[in-house]
């Protein structure tokens, strides 16, 4: 609660130290359309659309695991030519495969139905999205705002505000897509170190809430490993089993650390940069008290956290 009395979740998940570690959402595909009017407080569902093609894309989306977010360029100035749309994926392979085109009318859209039910292009570029969605959570207006002022300044080719992410409380709330990177608790500052460091192959911990093709207990395990051995492109490792006990996880995770690791820290030199190595991480999990979790959501709910207890290089 501020000095005015209103309630800012964000401020309050910082005051009570809310956790960011595995809460990114789980998915590899996102439907991308750009919208330069207003956004309802619901996305994309509260848009006034041709109610034929609106349902056609809503299925498809649906059935693909797509999630459908809308997007625009930061600032006032009006972009030029027709509004966009787009299809990314993260596959299983780690490539990245992607969809462009553009819509004048309603009807254009149903081109992403098509989109949905192919592979589409492999390569492409990554797409920088920043939730400011004011309508859905205030924090993400507020805080989401000035972050997607900077980094566009730095990337305006790669850079779009977007809809609703989840996690409002971690605003502001940055996803590099198809990578399926959510990094959250950003600022202008460290937005754009993050987003630099991810697209130089140096994901780090500190912003980080998880990998999308990941589970929860997985996106914590791989969160320790980075704080453990340094720095790390989104590839250089991967989960290679996850296995369930009384207790909690026990996850094994391989890969290289990358050389910079044994210039950072004593970690990444006993591992041996570029070595492949296995990694044990034992993962807990345990519910916080019930809280208010959003600006906007009346009622209290409890969440989960998931912390790795140990780290043992095999």
């Amino acid at each position: 609660m501020t000095t005015t009395g209103r309630f800012f979740c964000a401020d309050a998940a910082r005051t009570r130290g809310d956790s960011i570690v595995g809460t990114a959402p789980h998915g590899t595909a996102w439907v991308l359309i750009e919208y330069r009017g207003g956004w309802p407080a619901d996305g994309f569902d509260g848009l006034d659309l041709e109610p034929g093609t609106k349902a056609l894309v809503f299925a498809a989306a649906r059935a693909a695991r797509a999630r459908v977010l809308l997007v625009r360029r930061h600032g006032r100035t009006m972009p030029q030519g027709p509004p966009r749309w787009a299809v990314l994926r993260y596959d299983v392979t780690g490539a990245h495969r992607q969809h462009w085109g553009t819509w004048g009318r309603d009807e254009d859209l149903a081109q992403i139905v098509e989109a949905l039910r192919t592979p589409g292009e492999p390569g492409g570029r990554p797409v920088v999205l920043v939730c400011a969605h004011g309508l859905h959570d205030v924090c993400c207006a507020v805080r989401g705002r000035p972050v997607a002022r900077a980094l566009s300044e730095r990337r305006p080719d790669l850079v779009w505000e977007c809809t609703h992410v989840g996690g409002d409380r971690f605003a502001a709330n940055v996803v590099v897509v198809p990578d399926g990177v959510y990094y959250g608790n950003l600022d202008a500052g460290s937005a754009v170190t993050v987003v630099e460091e991810h697209l130089a192959g140096r994901i780090r911990p500190e912003h980080l809430r998880g990998y999308t093709d990941l589970f929860p207990p997985q996106q914590a395990a791989v969160a320790a490993v980075l704080d453990r051995f340094g720095p790390a492109g989104r590839h250089d490792y991967a989960v290679a089993r996850t296995f369930r006990d009384d207790d909690g996880w026990q996850i094994r995770v391989t890969g290289r650390p990358p050389g910079p690791a044994a210039a950072d820290g004593e970690a990444g030199a006993e591992a041996g940069a570029g070595v492949e190595i296995a990694i044990d991480v034992e993962v807990r999990a345990r519910r916080t008290p019930q809280r208010q979790l959003t600006c906007r959501g009346p009622a209290t709910s409890s969440a989960v956290v998931y912390e790795a207890v140990s780290v043992r290089q095999r």
